[in-house]
């Protein structure tokens, strides 16, 4: 067994020792993908101060090559939506643009898909090729297809599929569309998240099809949504966890900048806060802020002596939440045509009456016209986005 084969077998064992790996025909597409030609020409892993150091499979010793390919870990594959691992020698400063996602959270989101032999599938978001290639090893290449957004990553991928035998349908464009040409499929899987969920993919699903998609902007408060699509062509379901992903590129959040004394120049309200607004740091209430007041961002800042700076801006609606500490606590003030506070802070003010239930107690409905969730039958733990 070489040093490759038997990293993949390990991998195998610790998938289902951690319980996400539990289908016999999952197992057999483990032990058979060998992960390390979908990380071709190399990753980046993280150093400190922010660096990423440069790793290719050539150059590198084989037995340490194996042990990166089949770590733990997620691997960056991309930075900057350009820079390449072999383009490099040094390690350099960036942010990642494309992975290849840990395995624990690949194989149990597949297994959450509950995959039947014969069923078609979409996959949103191809990054390496990987996920697709388990996909085609259990259900065949022409039952699989995968979009990407960024061509070179695409490129990379299909190269990888073809070298281990799969002619699949990779397609290069805005994953957020689907693929009408091969549509209906029985299930769709997003490996980016997605501010919502596009009606597209639920137009694309067969009733009774499933779709599985993190949802949110924040990285550090999205959840992964699973629904089921109903005859009348809505589709139901319920946030089944936490989840983190790269944001779709159609959908990429462009931070706050700026002079933000000048956005935050002329307040409408200010008082002291119920809440502490550092609270947006924990994932569930910066989850529930973005069903409040979808669009907000949260930001940071500091000003020329070091004094932190906390704000919350929804550039689109043009308005903000400006904090500020002292010995009696927070102040907010508030500008522009939205309250995002006062908003933010009866949700998760209600969501704590309610006994702080976590992310898998939120419901939603995908309608052609609207998002909608909610929490039990609170009517303040309510949350309808309209598409127009």
């Amino acid at each position: 067994m070489t040093e490759m084969e038997s990293e993949r077998q390990a991998l195998a064992e610790r998938l289902v020792e951690a319980g996400v790996l539990v289908t016999p025909a999952w197992r057999h597409a483990v032990e058979a993908i060998p992960r390390e030609m979908f990380l071709h020409p190399g990753v980046f892993l993280p150093q400190d101060k922010g660096r990423w150091r440069p790793v290719t499979s050539l150059g590198t010793n084989p037995a340490e090559w194996a042990k990166i390919a089949y770590s733990d870990q997620s691997l960056t594959t991309q930075l900057d939506g350009h820079l390449t691992a072999d383009e490099v020698s040094e390690p350099v400063t960036g942010s990642p643009t494309s992975s290849s996602t840990t395995p624990v959270t690949v194989l149990s989101m597949i297994e959450s898909l509950d995959i039947e032999d014969g069923h078609r599938v979409l996959e949103i978001g191809t990054g390496t090729g990987y996920s697709a290639a388990l996909l085609c090893h259990r259900l065949g290449e022409d039952n699989v297809t995968t979009v990407e957004a960024d061509s070179d990553v695409a490129e990379r991928a299909d190269t990888a599929l073809e070298a281990v035998g799969f002619s699949t349908w990779t397609v290069t464009g805005d994953g957020l569309l689907g693929h009408p040409p091969n549509a209906p499929y029985d299930r769709v899987i997003a490996t980016c998240a997605v501010r919502r969920i596009p009606y597209s993919w639920v137009r694309q699903t067969k009733p009774g099809g499933i779709i599985l998609s993190t949802v949110g902007s924040w990285g550090y408060g999205t959840g992964l949504a699973k629904v089921v699509v109903n005859e009348d062509g809505n589709a139901r379901g319920s946030i089944i966890g936490d989840a983190s992903f790269m944001q779709a590129r159609a959908q990429a959040i462009l931070p706050v900048s700026g002079d933000l004394s000048a956005r935050t120049a002329f307040a409408d309200s200010e008082r002291a806060t119920k809440l502490p607004p550092t609270i947006l740091t924990k994932w569930m209430p910066a989850f529930l802020t973005q069903l409040a007041a979808p669009g907000a961002q949260l930001v940071r800042a500091s000003t020329h002596d070091g004094a932190q700076l906390l704000y919350v801006f929804d550039p689109e609606k043009e308005s903000f939440a400006e904090f500020t500490t002292g010995s009696d606590g927070w102040t907010v003030r508030q500008g522009g045509p939205v309250a995002l506070w006062d908003a933010i802070e009866q949700a998760l003010t209600a969501w704590q009456d309610a006994g702080s239930p976590d992310i898998a107690a939120v419901q939603l409905q995908i309608t052609s016209s609207s998002h909608r969730y909610w929490i039990g039958d609170n009517p303040e733990l309510r949350w309808e986005h309209r598409l127009a």
